[in-house]
């Protein structure tokens, strides 16, 4: 840190660190797929100096495009160097523009390389007494450095002073261009002398103290080193001249021109915003303007707080003639089923909206118009189709609306979805990220009027100044948030064509199966969590005993000490903190040939599933209808299946004889039976389809049994002579390669020899050509496109497809390749739960809906109506897709889950 009586004059080397953030940081895109990586490295950097250096004067310097005084010394300088690659050129404007926006001077000089405009700005500003701190990761400026410039690495946090310089190279300072010269530099094309590596130049300059005296000298060096500098002193002085950094260039400025500038606020936001860098805009938007100012409004809209019957009837108006209007709940709870309506709001233009309160009941509150009158007259408005409804996660406010009586009808747009259909690689699809990514504002959150933690207030409780901004603000960003992404889907048909004929008809399909629940045996949970207790109890002492002492089978780092300190098993991971790792997949691993690791896995299955399920599930059932009510995130797995929570419906093991009895807990009522719906093999047949392969398609369409026909082709044995072992394999082969599992995986699946697994591989590609070229196919598509779409046009992004780092490549493949098949019959079971809700609607069966599990569609039957049901169940979910081969649904029926799947 420099002496802020006298800070220094600082000099960023722009293009050293623009290439050094491009090769060091992953590839980042923002949503649209525009490369900003290396934009958001050199921004960070350019942060850090103001934050540690608070300088006021200081220069970021870039190269000018076009040759330089060093191309016409030598035509061969930097003739080796590739060409800018393409996603670093797109993104040379947008950091000059952010360098800019940040109140940095920048200079760009035609001709000459940044360095020299560096090392002339450090001259002057030396000679003139003042320190200077050039900021840059290039070793050529070492050569700068003097009693009054010193060279800082903002990325790696390091300084170098004459010291410094010694320590790191060998020679001072004034003779690092010598050095340069005898080393040469292969990135720059300089030729320097061949055999002579750094410590040799080092000791020549230390021996004869310069270039020149070397040269005088040469005939005294031995060996094929001196053979080779005196067949190359011809080339010594051009490598020199190369070498050296000009420091007397002719310049539009000087130091004094280079005053740090305030940021351009607004400039920083639209840069921010466009470059999604989120966390900055966030932090750009929570600060004030200036020092001691009040933070700016939260809010800029026109927002109306409606307390009468004048103007609910002038909004009743508005919004009966308006072609659509944005809408949101505020309520007393998260929870759906037992949530009640506090208040209302909308908004029919940007920048207008109306908050009516309801039922606010804080000491003190204003009287407000009555709650169950107000949504009698609302009731018309919301179950009528023709104003359509914009929301944000509309499920949860048709769900709410349900429990006051009103059947919410006409829903046109939910922000949620139009974000999730566009990139569905986005973490996040809430309303405060939504409004910071796409429209650049902070919004106002509900800790800001609520209050966190245990003094947190339920919303009726909170005072209507604060609420009613919060309410209205919720339904203006809506309809703004509509309003920015609409128009992406509409230019995009495919996207388009999912959100409206797979996310948004989903909406009330879940809505529904969420409301109607599921039955649960509470007893037999109970039963089963005392029999869990016990074994865990067992699985306890019998781990202790094997390791000769008491621990915590909870405890990863009392299971580091045991396993691999006091029993010296072998370390098969490390932590990113470097201690042995106790994960999951290195304790199935272990537990192969160890007994400990084995007790230890088991151990954590079964507490997982006493926790999870057997001991919470009876605490989940809801008073008044008896059920468990689950709900399911349509915005949350990139593939676009769906997930659920609280509880979690979709991890409930069907292997294991304990997950087994959890299912048989999900019961009929009385007078119904359950029936689950299963595609069959939905994955491999849409492998089919895609790839085209005559092998697949063929054993498809003629009832084949998938894995002896595999295994049938891959170990070239008549299908009726295939044992177990080989369907086992080809079966791992089936759904390995379609994960993308490479010959490594495969044989660490079947406990094979790596050759072996590598030679199944062979002879799966060569029996299925079609798939190998699919394969190819889509993996190059990936990596020209960035993305990857199922049947139905869901994109899939794939951010590290074209990564510099192998195994994050490696693995963006993989998932091109599964993707489109996850996604499709993502798509598909989406396609067949409207189909089913629609019929249901009119076929007058006793039959609901109740359960989606990962291609398994669950529902409760009247006894009378299970033939008509499965027949028309299958119907639907057989005709939600047309393949190249049919899809099978395999169909069972039992008093619990268990019984039926």
């Amino acid at each position: 840190m420099t002496d802020p009586a006298s800070p220094p004059l600082i000099l960023v080397d722009g293009s050293s660190y623009l290439y050094r953030a491009y090769h060091a940081l992953p590839p980042l895109t923002n949503s649209r797929g525009e490369p900003t990586g290396a934009v958001y490295g050199v921004a960070n950097m350019l942060r850090r100096l103001l934050k540690d250096y608070r300088p006021r004067q200081v220069a970021v310097v870039f190269d000018a495009k076009g040759k330089t005084f060093r191309d016409e010394m030598f035509e061969q300088y930097k003739a080796h160097r590739p060409p800018m690659p393409d996603d670093l050129v797109a993104q040379i404007e947008p950091l000059h523009q952010l360098v800019e926006a940040l109140g940095f001077p920048m200079l760009i000089v035609p001709g000459v390389e940044a360095d020299d405009v560096i090392g002339t700005l450090a001259r002057q500003a030396a000679a003139e007494g003042r320190p200077v701190l050039i900021s840059t990761g290039d070793k050529d400026m070492a050569q700068l450095v003097g009693d009054r410039v010193t060279l800082v690495n903002t990325m790696t946090n390091t300084t170098l002073d004459r010291d410094g310089v010694i320590e790191k190279f060998g020679v001072p300072p004034e003779r690092i261009v010598d050095y340069l010269a005898l080393v040469g530099d292969s990135s720059d094309n300089i030729p320097g002398v061949p055999r002579v590596g750094p410590k040799t130049a080092a000791k020549w300059l230390n021996q004869y103290g310069s270039l020149d005296a070397i040269i005088a000298h040469a005939n005294e060096i031995k060996g094929k080193v001196g053979e080779s500098l005196r067949q190359h002193l011809d080339d010594l002085e051009l490598s020199r001249r190369l070498a050296s950094i000009r420091c007397d260039l002719e310049l539009p400025v000087g130091p004094d021109d280079l005053q740090l500038r305030e940021p351009d606020r607004e400039r920083l936001r639209e840069l921010y915003q466009q470059l999604e860098f989120r966390s900055w805009l966030k932090e750009l938007l929570d600060a004030p303007a200036e020092a001691g100012e009040d933070p700016p409004a939260a809010t800029d809209g026109d927002y109306e707080t409606v307390l009468d019957e004048a103007r609910l009837v002038a909004w009743l108006e508005r919004l009966e003639a308006a072609p659509h209007f944005a809408f949101d709940t505020e309520t007393t709870s998260l929870d759906y089923m037992e949530a009640r309506i506090v208040g209302v709001s909308f908004a029919v233009e940007a920048g207008e909206a109306a908050y009516v309160p309801l039922a606010h009941d804080y000491p003190g509150a204003p009287a407000q118009l009555d709650r169950e009158a107000v949504l009698a007259r609302l009731k018309p408005l919301l179950e009528d189709p023709a104003p359509r409804k914009i929301g944000q996660n509309l499920k949860y406010d048709m769900n709410v609306l349900a429990n006051h009586g009103i059947e919410l009808a006409g829903i046109g747009y939910d922000t949620m979805l139009e974000s999730y259909v566009l990139d569905s690689t986005a973490s996040r699809h809430d309303m405060d990220s939504l409004a910071l990514k796409y429209l650049g504002r902070k919004t106002i959150s509900f800790e800001q009027v609520a209050g966190k933690g245990a003094k947190q207030l339920s919303f009726n409780e909170v005072p209507l100044e604060q609420a009613a901004p919060y309410a209205a603000e919720d339904a203006d960003i809506t309809l703004r948030l509509h309003q920015a992404l609409w128009p992406r889907l509409e230019s995009e048909p495919a996207l388009r064509r999912v959100f409206e004929t797979i996310e948004l008809p989903l909406v009330p399909v879940l809505s529904h199966m969420e409301r109607t629940g599921v039955l649960i045996d509470a007893r037999l949970l109970a039963e089963q969590s005392r029999e869990l207790a016990g074994r865990l109890h067992e699985i306890e002492a019998e781990a202790q005993r094997l390791a000769g002492q008491p621990f915590n089978l909870g405890s990863p780092k009392q299971i580091q000490e045991i396993l691999f300190e006091k029993q010296g098993l072998p370390v098969l991971a490390k932590t990113p903190k470097g201690a042995p790792s106790t994960a999951e997949s290195v304790l199935a691993e272990l537990a192969l040939d160890y007994p400990l690791p084995r007790l230890i896995l088991e151990h954590r299955s079964l507490a997982k599933l006493k926790s999870t399920y057997t001991d919470k599930l009876p605490q989940q059932i809801n008073p008044v209808t008896g059920r468990v009510h689950t709900s399911y995130q349509q915005a949350v797995a990139a593939t676009g299946r769906l997930s659920s929570t609280d509880p979690n419906l979709q991890n409930i093991p069907v292997r294991t004889e304990e997950g087994r009895r959890i299912r048989q807990a999900f019961i009929a009522p009385p007078g119904r039976r359950i029936l689950a719906a299963d595609y069959s093999q939905i994955e491999l047949r849409i492998m089919a389809h895609l790839s085209g392969d005559a092998g697949l398609l063929r054993a498809f369409a003629e009832g084949q049994d998938i894995h002896r026909a595999t295994a049938a082709e891959v170990f070239g044995v008549p299908p009726e002579a295939v044992t177990a072992d080989q369907r086992r394999s080809a079966k791992a082969i089936n759904f390995g390669l379609i994960y993308g599992m490479s010959a490594f995986g495969l044989a660490r699946q079947l406990g094979i020899e790596r050759a072996a697994a590598q030679e199944y591989v062979e002879r799966y590609f060569a029996r299925y050509p079609g798939v190998k070229a699919y394969m190819d196919a889509t993996r190059a598509k990936a990596h020209e496109d960035g993305y990857v779409e199922t049947l139905f046009g869901r994109r899939l992004y794939l951010p590290e497809i074209n990564a510099r780092n192998q195994q994050r490549r490696a693995a963006a493949e993989r998932t091109a390749i599964n993707a489109p098949m996850q996604g499709s019959a993502a798509d598909i079971i989406k396609r067949a739960m409207i189909r089913t809700h629609d019929w249901l609607q009119g076929a007058g069966l006793e039959v609901r809906m109740i359960m989606q599990v990962h291609d398994e569609l669950v529902f409760e039957v009247g006894e009378a109506d299970l033939a008509a049901a499965s027949e028309g169940i299958r119907g639907c979910m057989e005709g939600a897709a047309e393949l190249a081969i049919p899809l099978l649904v395999e169909i069972g029926i039992g008093a619990n889950w268990d019984e039926a799947h």
